[in-house]
């Protein structure tokens, strides 16, 4: 959110046009929210065995006193948590419990919102890896553009021996058949494998517009980003190790997984590169060996979870002061057994300016969370009441 209010005061700078053109961006943070109401972070981590968890990428207080919290949930083979709403979720505002009856919170998936995610797709085209491997490879990135929502936007990258050590075959793109016709290009002839360069590259490109931040080539709003390698996991020559990629990898504040699929007609003495970095990544590591078919549901399967994030929009009862304040989400699985795993994050208490676009949606979303009249107002009675 910090990086969004710099965002915003520089573009005020730009003259009053500027500051109501990125308001009414900020607007499509909720463009489908009251649709859907209608119709119905920390280290990366992993769930324990029988286990799950969640985590919070992304807290936007734009339209205050409205919160939105976008958070990706994970069981112990990482995959997302299926069919949740507000009945299996937790909501804490500085340590108070918000009280599921009284409606102040609702629970929308990604899927069905007009928010946009962005991958980078690593594409090992060395030598090595020519023949079936390569083809299959290439299917599969191909499936993966299929698998995509129109507003999602993927790059491609291909290691190989430039000066850089890998080739921009595509920056990000939402146009499936153009970066269809652009991979269809693409040739496995790469003298050197320079993997951890090209990942590295791959993270840049995340961060240079990270969650929150606008696409170049929409008034979309990115809200995650991830990166698909596809290789046998063997470095030659980067100018970074894996331990350096790693511990860039740890120090993110927004975490950016990274999904492996691991596979060679060689070796696979290289693989556990791949499987490290994934691991630290919040990512999921894929061993796929000379079992080439796989690939094609793998790639499902990480358009899969990449889309099954969930939003929690809340109402907050605190005064606008400019500050940060906590709270806690938490999510009960399966629903009823009692049994919540909670994450911490922070909103801050904000007012910007209420702009036509922005005082629309505020109006609307009065409607879907209504003020409660209520002594407690939307935390459950406390025990001496």
């Amino acid at each position: 959110m910090k990086k969004f209010l710099e965002q915003t005061a520089g573009l005020r700078q730009g003259g009053a046009r500027s500051g109501l053109k990125l308001m009414l961006i900020g607007v499509f943070l909720f463009g489908s929210f009251v649709a859907a109401s209608n119709r119905g972070v920390a280290q990366p981590g992993t769930a324990a065995p029988g286990g799950y968890g969640l985590k919070v990428y992304k807290v936007s207080s734009v339209l205050y006193p409205f919160v939105q919290v976008y958070f990706r949930t994970f069981d112990q083979d990482m995959q997302p948590l299926v069919n949740l709403n507000e009945r299996n979720i937790g909501l804490m505002v500085k340590g108070r419990a918000y009280d599921p009856a009284k409606r102040q919170y609702v629970v929308n998936s990604i899927r069905q919102r007009q928010e946009a995610t962005r991958s980078v797709i690593v594409l090992d085209a060395s030598k090595t890896m020519a023949g079936r491997p390569f083809e299959a490879a290439l299917k599969a990135c191909a499936n993966f553009i299929d698998s995509k929502r129109p507003q999602d936007e993927v790059a491609i990258l291909a290691v190989r021996n430039t000066k850089e050590g890998y080739e921009t075959i595509s920056g990000f793109e939402r146009d499936g058949g153009a970066l269809a016709r652009r991979l269809a290009d693409v040739r496995a002839d790469g003298v050197k494998s320079r993997l951890y360069d090209t990942i590295g590259a791959a993270i840049q490109m995340c961060g240079s517009s990270s969650q929150g931040a606008l696409s170049p080539s929409s008034a979309t709003i990115i809200v995650s980003s991830c990166i698909v390698v596809l290789s046998d996991g063997l470095d030659q020559g980067s100018a970074i190790t894996r331990e350096e990629l790693n511990t860039r990898i740890s120090n993110m504040t927004i975490p950016i997984p990274v999904y492996s699929l691991a596979y060679s007609q060689v070796s696979a003495n290289h693989f556990k590169n791949l499987e490290a970095i994934s691991k630290n990544s919040f990512g999921k590591y894929y061993l796929i060996a000379d079992t080439y078919q796989k690939m094609q549901k793998v790639v499902e399967e990480i358009q899969n979870i990449i889309q099954s994030d969930y939003v929690l929009t809340f109402r907050s009862y605190l005064p606008v002061d400019g500050e940060s304040h906590s709270f806690k989400v938490g999510v009960e699985y399966p629903s009823g057994s009692g049994k919540y795993t909670f994450e911490d994050s922070r909103f801050e208490a904000i007012e910007l300016p209420k702009v036509e676009p922005v005082a629309d949606k505020i109006k609307d979303l009065l409607q879907v969370l209504p003020e409660v009249k209520d002594a407690n107002g939307p935390y459950m009675s406390k025990i001496s009441d």
